[in-house]
């Protein structure tokens, strides 16, 4: 399985940006699809999950302006941002989980696979 993420960029501030993570390999229609982002010396924090069945799970600071959506028939998961702000500025990563406990969707450590990341920069 491969993610390939893409859609980041240079950004103005209050701009909005849908990212893309397309998966080959395998149909990953029943698995469970993620988005994280890590800013410079930073850890990678987790945004959203969207699940085999379409629950959706953000982060306590995502909630409001990432929204997180699949196509499963192009393979692809998306996260659309909105109001982008400076400290949205990160490198954006996808990953996928097959089984994943809906109380450990935020863990990195849960998720099977990751693509290469993509990078946003917000400027002001």
């Amino acid at each position: 399985v491969q993610l390939q993420a893409s859609g980041g960029g240079l950004v103005q501030a209050g701009d909005s940006l849908r990212l893309s993570c397309a998966a080959s390999g395998r149909d990953l229609r029943n698995y469970n699809r993620a988005w994280f982002r890590q800013a410079p010396g930073k850890e990678r924090t987790f945004i959203a999950t969207i699940t085999w069945d379409d629950t959706k799970y953000y982060g306590d600071s995502m909630k409001g302006r990432f929204t997180i959506s699949r196509d499963n028939g192009k393979n692809t998961v998306y996260l659309q941002i909105y109001r982008l702000k400076p400290e949205d500025t990160a490198i954006y990563y996808c990953a996928a989980a097959e089984f994943i406990r809906t109380d450990l969707v935020s863990r990195t450590d849960e998720y099977d696979y990751w693509g290469q990341g993509t990078q946003v920069t917000v400027s002001s």
